[in-house]
């Protein structure tokens, strides 16, 4: 959610969010960080970048820390945003640290299979760890109450920062917050069914038909040349492959589920694009008789989301991505955090947002064709996988989470929702499950046109902070 989300697979998944100007207002600061932070004979240091406002700070008030994911730190979150209304109501210093290995944080050379060994979710929250020892000695702050603010996978870091390290870290609101680790994550599209059919009951099944029209059309190198021209490739279709397939589909699919995703997020502050394109305008579309069959509007939509986003022409050859993504230099084009990002979902989480359940509109890229990736890419096996989804699950918890002051919002829109707290644990560990909404809409700035309910959850996590403050 911190700059360029790389939790879904649509058009955007190589955009860079354009950077707007916030940067000159707030001066990147860096961190002398370890490497290594479990191995006591590793001396090895790189610098990470952080961000700090005392805009609202009033002496003796908390300390919010906001944690970076998986991609650049944006700057206007130092601006932006409910946890800093939270901040002027409550008189806190507010942090922003970058994840190691996204944005400008580079902890090693380049991004080599080995080097990524040291990209984890460990590491991130012992960086979080020694972050906040060190400024809270440096700046007097050692006494007083932290709290770690994040969404999505740094929502999941905030309440793991705070179940590891509960002495350094008071409290946490885990937006959006994946976490229970899974290999195949199939219901992950069983949200996007029904979060279409929330909008229109007919929308998803005419998705699903269009889909299923593409799957056959694709059998027949006939149909080629016209598919080529309805969704606008960069090169003829021919000798497909079923890698390239299923990396059609799955980036077609993308579209759908990067916006039910972000369905109605107030994101433009963050420099998103694409914020007008809804779950209304997609299902508006897919119901368009004028447009033809429910193939044409689905390339209809394909066309739309190119122009939204200036995209020429689609690239769809599987070869190209693996190019791009086992390209490890810096200066990559995968390097604005899509290869580090599915190295973790490859020695970490899993989370594969498969065609493999019937209670979906997509087909043709099941979990066997993503978890190939892990061993082209990182030469990470099938088994190594399934045991590293484990071994996280046994290490946080997953679902059974057991600490005290941390706050579990999550949307119903939203498919993540499906691997995060979305009942009450227990009183200490309360969930907001906000009907309507979808990826951490509670954490994006108010604004008129706001679901009561959405008004609401913010507000009740302002009265758990205030009270998690006295305590």
């Amino acid at each position: 959610m911190q700059g360029q989300s790389k939790l879904y697979k649509g058009f955007t998944k190589f955009n860079q969010v354009q950077d707007n100007k916030q940067g000159d207002l707030f001066e990147e600061q860096w961190f002398i960080q370890k490497l290594d932070h479990f191995n006591g004979a590793d001396s090895r240091v790189w610098k990470q970048r952080y961000f700090v406002s005392d805009a609202f700070y009033k002496a003796g008030g908390p300390v919010f820390l906001m944690i970076g994911g998986e991609g650049p730190a944006a700057p206007a979150w130092m601006q932006y945003g409910t946890w800093i209304t939270y901040a002027e109501k409550l008189g806190a210093l507010c942090l922003l640290l970058e994840h190691r290995f996204y944005g400008k944080s580079h902890p090693t050379a380049d991004l080599s299979t080995a080097n990524l060994h040291f990209l984890s979710s460990r590491q991130a929250l012992a960086d979080l760890a020694h972050f906040r020892t060190v400024i809270a000695e440096a700046r007097g702050l050692a006494n007083r109450k932290w709290v770690a603010f994040g969404g999505s996978y740094p929502g999941s870091l905030a309440a793991w920062f705070r179940l590891k390290y509960p002495h350094l870290v008071h409290a946490a609101v885990a937006t959006s917050a994946p976490v229970h680790a899974k290999v195949n994550f199939p219901e992950y599209l069983e949200v996007v069914w029904r979060s279409l059919a929330s909008e229109n009951a007919e929308c998803p099944v005419l998705v699903k038909k269009a889909s299923d029209i593409l799957v056959e059309r694709l059998k027949d190198p006939r149909t080629y040349d016209n598919i080529t021209k309805d969704f606008n490739l960069c090169s003829k279709l021919q000798n497909l492959t079923e890698m390239d397939s299923a990396y059609f589909l799955e980036t077609l699919a993308g579209n759908f589920m990067e916006v039910v995703q972000y369905n109605e997020d107030n994101r433009g502050f963050e420099g998103a694009i694409g914020n007008n394109i809804t779950i209304k305008v997609l299902c508006s579309v897919m119901s368009d008789v004028s447009l033809g069959d429910p193939y044409a509007r689905y390339a209809a939509v394909a066309r739309l989301m190119m122009d939204t986003f200036s995209i020429k022409c689609l690239n769809i050859s599987f070869s190209t991505y693996v190019r791009e993504m086992t390209n490890t230099s810096w200066d990559g084009p995968a390097a604005g955090g899509g290869r580090q990002w599915v190295y973790q979902t490859c020695s970490e989480f899993g989370f594969y947002q498969s065609t493999d359940s019937p209670n979906q509109p997509f087909t043709g890229f099941p979990l066997a064709y993503q978890v190939k990736q892990c061993a082209l890419f990182y030469n990470i096996s099938a088994e190594q996988l399934a045991e590293a989804v484990a071994q996280t699950n046994e290490y946080y918890g997953g679902y059974d989470i057991r600490s005290s002051r941390i706050v579990f919002p999550n949307g119903s829109i939203d498919p993540w929702h499906a691997l995060g707290i979305t009942q009450d644990i227990s009183p200490d560990l309360p969930a907001v499950f906000i009907k309507g909404t979808a990826h951490c809409a509670n954490m994006y700035p108010a604004r008129g046109e706001d679901l009561p309910q959405l008004s609401l959850a913010r507000d009740h996590i302002y009265v758990l902070l205030q009270q998690w403050m006295k305590q």
